[in-house]
């Protein structure tokens, strides 16, 4: 699991360790045990780190470290990412989706464009194991992947002003859940009840970096009552 690593100035308070210039489920690997490593090494001036799809942010304090100090203990980490393969923990979570209809507007469109049945698309959806590359775009919203090649599709010509919160959508090789209503231009096949960001919770958002995620198709009738469910604990 060795990585050579470049390492890039951001201001005068945080770093970026780039893994390379692709995406993939090996890379971002890394990204995440050199994120596990780092915590555990509890490095002098390291405020926080933000994992993406292949680099990781590093934000520090720069009156008890310097970016000097800090590139050479990173590169000592990152020569031992073996070493901390195992640290890299997930949670495996579940996540009901009601496809189509007025919760899913386009998969009907994504159906057609791959000349599959609705169930189809339903089926290549919630029947992989998606793992979280990173949060991002909008507080709690989990970029995840990778759908499987018969649902690769285009993102609209022309963004939606707003989406429900928790439209599930495709986007290329990507697929993700809106927390919040939020404009939109990926393909939105479905929505899930559950709550992806709590002010009130610790974390604060439901998925990390690293977790995986698995769908699970319901009908109406327990999409409202679990959506009942979420407001009366709010």
């Amino acid at each position: 699991m060795c990585a050579v690593l470049r390492y890039l100035p951001v201001g005068d308070k945080a770093l970026l360790v780039e893994f390379g210039n692709a995406i993939s489920l090996e890379m971002n690997r890394k990204v995440h045990a050199l994120d596990r490593a780092v915590s555990q090494a509890k490095l002098l001036g390291v405020e926080e780190c933000v994992p993406t799809y292949r680099s990781l942010l590093v934000y520090y304090d720069p009156l008890e470290t310097s970016y000097e100090r800090l590139v050479f203990r990173l590169g000592d980490l990152g020569s031992r990412l073996e070493e901390f393969s195992t640290l890299v923990g997930k949670t495996n979570i579940e996540v009901p989706t009601i496809y189509g209809g007025e919760y899913g507007p386009d998969l009907e469109y994504v159906a057609t464009y791959h000349n599959l049945g609705r169930e189809e698309v339903v089926s290549h959806h919630s029947c992989p194991e998606y793992m979280v590359y990173m949060i991002g775009f909008i507080a709690g919203f989990p970029y995840l992947g990778e759908v499987v090649d018969e649902l690769v599709t285009p993102r609209l010509k022309t963004p939606r002003l707003r989406v429900p919160a928790g439209s599930v959508g495709i986007a290329e090789k990507q697929t993700g859940i809106y927390p919040f209503e939020s404009p939109s231009g990926w393909r939105i096949i479905g929505r899930t009840p559950i709550s992806l960001f709590d002010p009130e919770r610790r974390p604060l958002t439901l998925m990390q970096p690293g977790d995986t995620i698995k769908f699970r198709p319901i009908g109406e009738e327990e999409y409202r009552s679990l959506a009942e469910s979420k407001h009366e604990t709010l």
